[in-house]
């Protein structure tokens, strides 16, 4: 469906914007999650881009309020960007495929935005990792409910992630958009463009979205790699300078962060540390083939 054929709202107050790569069998449950929001229906539209998958199921039943749009240009950042060009809502809400909002998050979102008038307010919400199995939770996701995605933590370092982020669209005319050419990271990016321009960022646990944990290694060697890309490969020399001397030294804070965690055991909590220097080692491997140039940043 075509922007210009959406019929589920004339004019939206908020638009919901999802990149897609590869993932369009959990799309379904996403769907499920946003036609389940206590902000009518009416209220907010859904864009989801693809981005050069493979494949795109025939049969997807989409809402009449959401749209697919196609960005041949690689990177989720891109991807974005593309859906707010399109964007019809005062507000944008990123999220991503994985991602199972809960019931209250575009109200709760969209009200914590609404008490900041001028429109130079983020707010970034939380997001909790869940296990497949919450009796029986693998090693890889230990880590990923112990470290993976702490909203609340990175807001206090100045930016929060696009799996659960609320910008007004005048303050990314205002801005600018995402660095295209960021794989990783370019979320970052933006949110701390942004604030140097003067805008706040607001961390809300209420807009809640919940993201299963990775349960295999191998998925969170992937995300510790692409990072890594990220953080080498963009930005100005200094910043990735500063994130080369950074990847040298060991994850202490990580570390502290497992230990002083109330909700692992010290089993648990010693396999969560373990894994941390494996992934430690990861992005060690991955820095220096970047920087000798032996491959190329992964998306």
């Amino acid at each position: 469906m075509s922007p210009d054929q959406r019929t589920g709202c004339a004019q939206p107050l908020v638009s919901v914007i999802v990149p897609v790569y590869n993932h369009w069998t959990l799309i379904p449950r996403l769907l499920a999650c946003l036609e389940a929001q206590t902000l009518p229906e009416s209220q907010f539209e859904v864009i989801l881009v693809d981005n050069g998958s493979d494949w795109i199921p025939a049969d997807l039943s989409l809402p009449g309020n959401a749209c697919i749009l196609v960005c041949k240009t690689p990177g989720s950042y891109a991807a974005r960007n593309a859906a707010i060009g399109q964007a019809r809502g005062q507000f944008l809400a990123f999220t991503d495929a994985d991602c199972h909002p809960c019931p209250v998050w575009l109200e709760a979102g969209i009200e914590r935005l609404m008490c900041f008038p001028a429109g130079n307010t983020l707010i970034a919400g939380a997001v909790r990792m869940i296990a497949a199995n919450p009796t029986r939770p693998t090693s890889s996701e230990l880590y990923d409910i112990a470290l993976g995605i702490p909203q609340k933590l990175y807001v206090e370092r100045g930016f929060g992630v696009t799996a659960n982020l609320f910008v007004p669209k005048r303050l990314i005319e205002l801005a600018g958009p995402f660095d295209a050419g960021r794989f990783s990271g370019g979320d970052a990016e933006f949110c701390r463009r942004a604030t140097r321009l003067g805008a706040r960022l607001v961390y809300h646990e209420t807009a809640l979205v919940e993201h299963p944990a990775r349960q295999h290694w191998s998925e969170l060697a992937s995300k510790a790699r692409r990072i890594k890309g990220g953080q080498v490969c963009a930005g100005s020399l200094l910043k990735r300078l500063e994130w080369m001397v950074r990847t040298g030294i060991p994850p202490l804070h990580a570390w502290k962060r497992v230990i002083r965690s109330s909700g692992l055991s010290r089993e648990q909590k010693l396999t969560v540390c373990l894994l941390q220097f494996r992934l430690w080692l990861v992005g060690l491997g991955e820095m220096i083939q970047l920087v000798l140039r032996l491959k190329k940043p992964q998306r």
